[in-house]
């Protein structure tokens, strides 16, 4: 979508932020009129050891345009006390597949497209420049830096190292292990001594109560002059690796990249509206990156790593509605082959890759997927070789107990799974501070024995159709039956017309929350989903927690409600999971909702359901396809929402099971 830029609010326009992603992990990111107000935004953050150990690198190009003598300037950048002013300059924005700013300086027009080639920690920038009657000489200057994408560079006096060969540049700074390597495919390179960029200022970084201003290093620039009347295209590109470049490559590159993703909607086999499944296989894609030989997903942008949670709760959006079920295999293989004591890993670690296994849902969630995996793919041959013997496993480790990581996992005498402690979090509302933890969910959580009832009937399906044990498959339908009974005894809370969040020994904590929608809305519901019990479980989230950008995590008048994310990590952290909207709360609705209306055998009240069904839909498609394409991240979903209006958009900018479970429900 191209947004016109002649009328801009400045204020406004700084909100709104783009992504384009390598396939490694890496990223280019920066707002609609490139000025970066992020830490995390940049023109080149590549990681180290991929997908992991994510570096700024090149900040992004400062551009500026000699006319006579006099210059203009195409860049915005935020200063404390000042701020440049190239947006003015700015006619529009476009991102489908790339991000595209065209500029007007006294009829000059310039076009700049910014790409990362693919599987490949290389950004580039095309230029095309379309001259008037006048000879002009566009300047480009990189900002470079060296530094881990969550901290800042407070340098004064950067050590730059730099080879040149011509255009090609290779500059080390401060004496650090990598390169960064520069070219341009026209001009001429002008090398700079003792230069600086100093004081860019990141809004967003003092919102959030972090550290806010950071220095660049400049280590040159390149010129390029351009006769009267002349039309040129001038590719700038930067990279980890050594790289050669000519005008041609900025295109190609493009071209390609726009290929591979018309390659992928064409496999999706997807019918409707193809402006939305355009943007739907774009924004899945970017979170779809390579972890040592197989594939992951990025959790969320910027600055999540790949969670096994995440990565299993957007599985069928990500990957599966759209066909792309050669990822998918990598992903169970991914998050299988690291499997401990029967724990699926809840994470890699930023800094060396090694897998946390601080969760008792990420292992369930497999579950649930392979259901899914099976139910579009008919593909029982690889779960059976790869993932079978896992999946018993970890319904073994479950029952005998598991102690790893002090997650205090165990089956209990009434066959329900209890999990964690005092101080661990361990489920996705895992919000802690310290030793505090915000919403301890120590017990019995309903998500989690909806889950272990679900697993339970997959295994006695998977069991049946691979013709194992009979006294295995036997063992697994009487651990349900045990469960489900128990679930239905204890977990409904005749008060409130919905199930407990947690019980235990001491109290059940009868918050509403959305986590009982697990009970109805899995392969195999705990709690029938013809019941009446089903019926009043929806009706309390529809009334207490939906709203139009998702699920609240906890009802309006509750002990500590909280309906808006703002201010220091602590702030944040202590209202996390305490009534903030969550987008992704919407596909776990959607799935109760379809179970039920299947389960109606009443021919009125199954149409009436069907009704507020198909309105339910409509209304997430018509909020979230002008989220897409004007709100604050183009052309991706944020991680969560304010509860009250305007609902703005906050946390992660581009967040994965946030974009999986949307179009999900409106594809």
């Amino acid at each position: 979508m191209k947004k016109s830029l002649k009328n801009l609010d400045f204020e406004d326009a700084i909100k709104k932020e783009w992504i384009i992603t390598n396939g490694l992990g890496g990223f280019a990111s920066s707002t609609i009129i490139g000025a970066n107000t992020r830490k995390y935004h940049g023109l080149l953050v590549a990681p180290l050891n991929p997908p992991a150990q994510r570096y700024l690198l090149v900040s992004k190009v400062d551009e500026s345009i000699n006319i006579d003598e006099k210059v203009y300037g195409l860049y915005t950048n935020m200063c404390r006390n000042n701020i440049s002013d190239g947006y003015k300059n700015l006619v529009s924005f476009e991102k489908e597949e790339v991000p595209v700013f065209t500029y007007n300086i006294d009829g000059i027009q310039i076009e700049k497209t910014i790409c990362m080639e693919y599987r490949k920690n290389i950004s580039i920038i095309l230029y095309k420049v379309k001259n008037k009657d006048k000879k002009i000489t566009l300047n480009l200057t990189p900002l470079l830096n060296y530094r881990d994408f969550h901290s800042l560079n407070y340098n004064k006096n950067f050590y730059i190292e730099q080879k040149i060969d011509k255009n090609l540049v290779d500059v080390v700074i401060d004496n650090c292990e990598h390169h960064i390597y520069m070219n341009c495919s026209d001009g001429k390179y002008v090398k700079k001594e003792n230069d600086l960029f100093s004081g860019m200022y990141y809004i967003e970084e003092e919102k959030r109560g972090f550290s806010n201003e950071e220095n660049h290093a400049i280590a040159g620039s390149y010129e390029i002059e351009i006769n009267p009347n002349e039309e040129k295209y001038i590719t700038f590109a930067c990279s980890l690796d050594e790289i050669k470049i000519d005008r041609k490559d900025g295109k190609k590159i493009i071209q390609n990249e726009k290929k591979r993703i018309k390659q992928l909607i064409d496999k999706s086999d997807l019918s409707g509206d193809e402006d939305l499944i355009k943007k739907y296989i774009i924004s899945t894609d970017n979170f779809i990156v390579s972890r040592k030989n197989l594939l992951t997903l990025i959790a969320g942008y910027p600055w999540f790593l790949d969670w096994g949670r995440d990565t299993f709760i957007a599985f069928e959006g990500t990957v599966l509605k759209n066909k792309r079920f050669d990822v998918a295999r990598k992903l169970l293989l991914t998050f299988t082959k690291d499997i401990k004591q029967g724990l699926v890993p809840n994470g890699y670690s930023e800094l060396d890759n090694k897998p946390l296994y601080n969760s008792v849902d990420s292992s369930l969630l497999l579950f649930e997927q392979v259901k899914k995996y099976i139910n579009y793919t008919g593909d029982y041959t690889f779960i059976k070789e790869k993932i079978y013997d896992k999946l018993k496993d970890i319904i073994e480790n479950y029952t005998k107990g598991i102690d790893l990581d002090n997650n205090n996992i165990y089956l209990d005498e009434d066959f329900l799974i209890s999990a964690g402690t005092l101080s661990t979090q361990n489920t996705w509302m895992d919000a802690k501070i310290g030793d505090y933890v915000v919403t301890p969910r120590n017990g019995k959580q309903v998500e989690i024995n909806s889950l272990w009832y679900n697993a339970l009937m997959v295994m006695c399906e998977l069991g049946k159709k691979f013709e194992d044990d009979k006294e295995i498959i036997s063992e697994y339908r009487k651990l349900a039956k045990k469960a489900k009974e128990s679930f239905n005894e204890k977990f409904y809370n005749k008060k409130s017309k919905c199930l407990y969040d947690v019980i235990n020994d001491d109290n059940n904590d009868a918050k509403i929350r959305p986590n009982q929608l697990y009970a109805i809305a899995l392969s195999y519901p705990v709690i029938d989903s013809k019941s009446d019990i089903a019926k009043e479980i929806l009706n309390t989230a529809t009334k207490k927690l939906l709203n139009n950008y998702g699920l609240k995590t906890l009802a309006k008048g509750e002990v500590h409600y909280t309906e808006v994310y703002e201010g220091d990590q602590y702030r944040r952290d202590i209202s996390y999971h305490q009534g903030i909207t969550w987008p992704w709360l919407l596909g776990l609705y959607n799935d109760a909702f379809v179970n039920i209306i299947k389960a109606e055998k009443d021919k009125e009240l199954k149409r009436n359901l069907k009704e507020d069904y198909k309105k339910f839909v409509e209304k997430v498609k018509k909020t979230f396809t002008k989220e897409i394409n004007d709100g604050k991240s183009i052309g991706s979903i944020s991680e969560l929402y304010d509860s009250k209006k305007p609902y703005e958009a906050k946390g992660a900018f581009a967040q994965c099971w946030s974009v999986s479970e949307v179009f999900r429900i409106i594809i």
